[in-house]
């Protein structure tokens, strides 16, 4: 039996027009995806099979937790996520991704794995940034970075990094050295 075997759904051999299957996703599961988003969660998924005229509708509800590396200290952090969403499987001769949410699968299989496509609708459920909550950071980075980082609501202050990250500024001094070719050309471009 395979690392993935329970996320299979027999949708040749579905009886009924509809079934509801539950998956709980641990920490167990996200080792053996292996994905860069996400290491570690405890997250719910029900899924809803409903069999149409030329297709199956798979619906994925999914909430729970994971945990992330926070974007400013790299500790984990974590994200409550809740999603819903939807993909369209079809029977054809060999297996394509037709679009964003219609999958073909070999009609001689007539199953499909769902443990990536689970692992996909998380990771796209988490947002851009994610950052611990002011104060919460991990203090031995965030002081590392005071010396680095000149934030504007603390221009003299040094002991704290309690900004969200939306107002740091790197200080850089540039000096800006104008090449005297220059200058003659743009003689030239005056004149006309």
């Amino acid at each position: 039996m395979g690392k993935f075997d329970k996320y299979k759904i027999d949708l040749k051999g579905m009886q009924a027009d509809s079934a509801k299957y539950e998956f709980v996703l641990d920490n167990l599961y996200f080792a053996h995806i292996d994905g860069p988003e996400v290491q570690k969660g405890k997250v719910n998924v029900t899924l809803t099979v409903k069999r149409t005229s030329r297709a199956f509708e798979l619906s994925f509800q999914t909430d729970g937790m994971v945990w992330v590396p926070c974007d400013r200290c790299l500790d984990d952090m974590e994200l409550p996520i809740s999603s819903s969403d939807k993909l369209m499987v079809k029977f054809g001769h060999e297996y394509a991704e037709e679009g964003d949410n219609l999958i073909v699968i070999p009609e001689e299989e007539g199953e499909i794995n769902v443990a990536w496509f689970m692992y996909e609708f998380i990771a796209l459920s988490i947002p851009m940034k994610h950052v611990h909550a002011p104060g919460k950071c991990n203090k031995t980075v965030t002081s590392k970075l005071n010396k680095h980082l000149k934030t504007n609501a603390n221009e003299d202050s040094d002991d704290t990094f309690d900004t969200g990250g939306d107002d740091i500024v790197i200080e850089e001094e540039v000096e800006e050295q104008i090449d005297p070719r220059w200058n003659e050309l743009k003689k030239i471009l005056d004149n006309n």
